[in-house]
């Protein structure tokens, strides 16, 4: 595992101590890991909706859509 020092104000090092101590983390690590992997998902997960976005209009889900999948699923059609 890498190590990486930081330098904080007094009152953000305050504040993280603070969040240490109310939501049980083991140490100051520990909450600014877990800030970093909430931002990691955050970021992918509005890729990922940005994908969806670029990739063009999808299916219209309309009965004949859930009918047509009905049928897949009970074997009587091929995807």
């Amino acid at each position: 595992m890498a190590t990486m020092n930081i330098s904080l104000p007094d009152e953000l090092k305050q504040f993280v101590d603070e969040q240490v101590s109310e939501h049980a983390y083991g140490s100051s690590s520990e909450y600014l890991r877990e800030l970093i992997r909430k931002q990691r998902d955050a970021e992918k997960l509005r890729t990922m909706l940005l994908d969806g976005f670029n990739s063009g209009a999808g299916q219209v889900a309309d009965d004949a859509f859930f009918a047509e999948l009905r049928d897949i699923a009970d074997g009587k059609s091929e995807p």
